[in-house]
């Protein structure tokens, strides 16, 4: 019997797995689309579902929750203020697994997670505004 497999384990330990699927919430939330392997991206939409129901809900005890959970408070600032607004007419499949061929190195099949009605100028944001900063601190030569 099969009882209480209710999840993959993905040849992780718990702590690794937890580990790495915050840092991958966190990136979504920061992106709204990432590129992963197809068992992690199924895996990784239900913990994000999750996560912007907490986002929805919006009191004291969801922040502090999704705060225990995620840990980085820029994403959690975000998952507040822009993510739980645009998805509260929504009940429920707050993101999408898309397949997307198999990897170079090892062929293992890829996918692409993103968020429905995703802010497509998102994506690398973040990086660019970093980049741009550098750029304008960093001494003229």
């Amino acid at each position: 019997m099969r009882h209480a497999n209710g999840y993959r384990k993905l040849n992780r330990t718990h702590e690794h797995r937890k580990a790495m699927f915050a840092n991958m919430v966190c990136s979504i939330i920061e992106h709204e689309q990432i590129k992963t392997t197809v068992s992690k991206a199924k895996e990784l939409k239900r913990i994000i579902d999750k996560i912007i129901t907490l986002g929805k809900k919006g009191d004291l005890h969801a922040r502090r929750i999704a705060g225990s959970r995620i840990r980085q408070d820029d994403a959690v600032r975000k998952l507040f203020d822009v993510l739980g607004p645009r998805y509260k007419d929504r009940k429920g499949g707050y993101s999408r697994v898309l397949k997307a061929g198999y990897r170079y190195g090892d062929m293992a099949p890829m996918a692409i997670i993103e968020l429905v009605d995703r802010d497509v100028a998102a994506k690398g944001a973040s990086d660019k505004a970093r980049v741009s900063e550098e750029e304008a601190s960093a001494p003229a030569q």
